[in-house]
């Protein structure tokens, strides 16, 4: 009887569609897992393909080039070998409609066995029952003498699979999991495992995929958890983690030996990695050399090319500021400022001939009504337009800068500073906005970390931080001139959006009535504008767009 199992758990980061690359990244986790004498590797959930695959995996051809990766990976376990654990799509029996969420066990050259996933999720960020098929109720796999259940992901959010494999003699379990970030959710996996573990009374592995992707962020973060509820080893968050775990068969059952324990980074740094991971990933894994943002001397866009100077170095980020006569001085030097504290490059462009060109344009259909929204409009459309002339002219992809609470109520333009490619604050809160530029402000953690590549200590002049908020499109504009003051709206978004409260759950956090009601049809009526608006990384529970999907056209906005 074998009373000892180690296993190398490889917490990576795939690209979704890059077979090769992802057979690469197996491949080099297996020469260390082979060199570290370890007896199988663990891969995250649909490793082979990338996650989340979408329809690529209704593509036969996609699912034909799945089939030959695995099968060459499957030659790499040849003689004795360690074995793998290799989560990937893959046919379900013939007739069949739709693939399976599986994971193949690849040993002694050959594909021995193969689980699928039974519970597929269809909430949130997850439509899995569209793409595959579930599996039955899945048995243990042996491996080398012992009887490991390999649930996957969603299989241990509820009761069933666990209990359905302790029962068919599973000794230990080794998940494999593709769980983006959220705001709080490492706490929620980890006591979801603890059920499991509670109830099954068996040792589990939680490996978690790590890397961008669109608009999800996964954070790796992966864990083992031993019967008693403690916590034998805890890999790193945002970063590749390769660690060889040892479980043994002890009198009263398995147990992992303890291993290494990285500590979690708190609430601020996380939601900082985050954004910075994703925003990595999209920049390199659709092949742009850097990123142009536009540079206001406004919190957001310092915050903004704060992050993308930690993701992609200070080469890479190319700033512009575009003045308009309505913009301050004080503007002009915190930008000025901002991006010799980051490294960046910052050019100039006026945008004033361009306002005095449309309004000649437009003055034979104006006539001589006053100036209003549309010309403060036209202002940030001339600046979207120069953004994008350079970005089509350089290569570099428009950063757009707006936040969840303006897209949230429509405080931004359509064609304007929406332009872009990808957005990293479009699913954080102005006052979350202000609190991470304090925290990126005070010094990054530790010196010298690689993947943090701008400078360590402030990104920003105190000022951009403490002077009321303004989109300077006419004279002495404030913020506040148009919006509730940011701590009243953001709560109350927060009230509508993340939690779906109602009209009275509202009022009894103190706001009055009407201004809900101003809130919600602000929130209702700018669903258009958020429907064009580019993708951004996923940091709340109810993110625009995969999360929240409200019609456009919708007349339920009478609430009092």
């Amino acid at each position: 009887m074998t009373d000892r199992l180690t296993v190398a758990l490889a917490q990576l980061n795939p690209t979704v569609g890059d077979i090769r690359g992802n057979v690469d990244l197996a491949r080099d986790a297996l020469r260390r897992t082979r060199e570290a004498g370890a007896d199988v590797l663990l891969l995250p959930e649909l490793f082979l393909s990338g996650y989340q695959p979408e329809d690529l995996v209704l593509k036969p051809f996609f699912l034909d080039k799945l089939e030959e990766a695995a099968q060459t990976l499957a030659a790499e376990t040849e003689a004795g070998g360690p074995a793998i654990l290799l989560p990937t799509p893959w046919r379900g029996p013939e007739g069949s409609a739709r693939p399976r969420n599986s994971v193949l066990f690849l040993r002694n050259g050959a594909i021995e066995t193969v689980r699928a996933k039974f519970d597929l999720p269809n909430y949130g960020v997850f439509d899995e029952k569209r793409v595959f098929e579930p599996g039955p109720m899945p048995g243990p796999i042996n491996i080398n003498g012992v009887r490991v259940g390999v649930p996957i992901c969603e299989d241990i959010w509820t009761p069933d699979v666990v209990e359905c494999l302790q029962e068919a003699g599973a000794e230990l379990f080794l998940v494999p999991n593709g769980s983006p970030y959220e705001d709080g959710k490492d706490d929620e996996r980890l006591q979801i495992a603890l059920a499991r573990v509670v109830e099954s009374g068996l040792p589990l592995a939680y490996l978690n995929q790590v890397g961008g992707q669109d608009e999800l962020v996964y954070d790796g973060c992966s864990f083992v958890l031993n019967p008693n509820r403690s916590l034998a080893v805890q890999m790193r968050s945002f970063e590749d983690d390769f660690q060889v775990v040892t479980f043994e068969r002890h009198d009263n059952g398995w147990v992992c030996l303890p291993g290494e324990m990285v500590e979690p980074p708190d609430r601020m740094e996380s939601i900082y990695r985050a954004m910075v991971l994703g925003l990595r990933d999209y920049v390199h894994k659709n092949g742009f050399p850097g990123v142009v943002i536009g540079m206001s001397g406004g919190i957001d866009s310092a915050l903004s090319a704060a992050v993308a100077t930690d993701a992609l170095g200070p080469d890479a980020v190319h700033c512009v500021m575009m003045p308009s006569p309505y913009t301050s001085q004080d503007s002009l030097d915190d930008a000025a400022e901002a991006c010799r504290l980051l490294g960046v490059h910052l050019d100039a462009v006026n945008i004033g001939p361009a306002m005095a060109a449309f309004g000649e344009m437009l003055s034979p259909i104006f006539g001589d009504s006053p100036p209003g929204v549309t010309e403060e409009n036209i202002q940030a459309r001339a600046r979207g337009v120069t953004l994008m002339a350079i970005s089509n002219k350089k290569g570099y992809m428009v950063l757009t800068t707006g936040n969840k609470s303006e897209m949230s109520v429509g405080y931004a333009t359509l064609y304007g500073d929406m332009c872009g490619g990808f957005s990293v604050l479009k699913d954080i809160y102005k006052l979350d906005v202000f609190a991470l530029c304090r925290w990126r402000n005070g010094g990054l953690p530790g010196t010298g970390d690689p993947l943090l590549k701008g400078p360590v200590g402030a990104v920003m002049p105190e000022r951009i931080i403490t002077k009321p908020p303004s989109a300077e499109l006419k004279p002495d504009q404030k913020d506040q001139d148009t919006l509730p003051p940011y701590e009243v709206l953001d709560d109350i978004l927060h009230c509508l959006i993340e939690k779906e409260m109602s009209v009275d759950q509202i009022v009894a956090h103190g706001h009055a009535p009407e201004l809900i009601q101003r809130v919600w049809r602000m929130l209702d009526t700018a669903e258009y504008k958020r429907r064009q608006a580019p993708p951004g990384v996923k940091i709340t529970a109810r993110a625009f767009g995969r999360e929240r999907r409200y019609p456009i056209t919708n007349s339920f906005r009478k609430i009092l």
